[in-house]
């Protein structure tokens, strides 16, 4: 049960009914992560429009890539929510529950090559110990497995996003169901 109130589609009126109906229109359903945003409406159109630029825009990041960063940030931050809905995006394109098991698990098992291993250990380190990164070698190993500096760009703005978004999540108490996580368009 959230911890704020929620103002569900049925009750939604004006700017907020709008807002809804458009992601009803473009995702297929409302996630409980935009409906905790629903008493400050635009919040959500802001977060959405970020979201999509930081996962869905062009990148030399693969969306599986930033889908199982997104994971790793999540497990990481214990956010089941947010490891559920994700997990579910990744294996969209992954189609191996037991590689994702072994993501969730421990990434370094999970059988991935140098770039996907350097992209878990970025999400992982920068989430835990934010502070080792006083240095340049983190970003380093990052260099040595192939990545520009516009995929590490890209690969801050993903563990950055699901950080703040994974707050949200934990501290309001937006649950998450089956049916929830189930039948988005990717």
């Amino acid at each position: 049960m959230p911890r704020i109130k929620v103002i569900p589609y049925q009750q939604a009126e004006g700017t907020l009914k709008v807002i809804y109906d458009d992601l009803l229109k473009k995702r297929g359903k409302l996630a409980n992560v935009h409906t905790i945003q629903s008493l400050r409406p635009q919040s959500i159109v802001k977060h959405m429009e970020l979201y999509m630029e930081i996962m869905f825009s062009k990148s030399e990041l693969s969306r599986a890539e930033r889908e199982m960063m997104a994971v790793v940030v999540s497990v990481a931050n214990g956010c089941k929510y947010c490891r559920l809905h994700h997990a579910e995006a990744l294996n969209h394109y992954w189609k191996n529950e037991q590689r994702l098991s072994l993501l969730i698990n421990d990434f370094r098992s999970a059988g991935l090559d140098d770039k996907k291993i350097a992209l878990c250990t970025f999400a992982h380190e920068l989430t835990r110990h934010p502070e080792k990164f006083s240095d340049d070698a983190l970003i380093n190993i990052m260099k040595e497995a192939g990545l520009s500096d516009s995929a590490i760009l890209d690969a801050t703005l993903v563990v950055s996003y699901f950080n703040f978004v994974n707050r949200i999540v934990m501290a309001l108490d937006v649950e998450s169901s089956e049916e929830e996580v189930k039948g988005y368009d990717f």
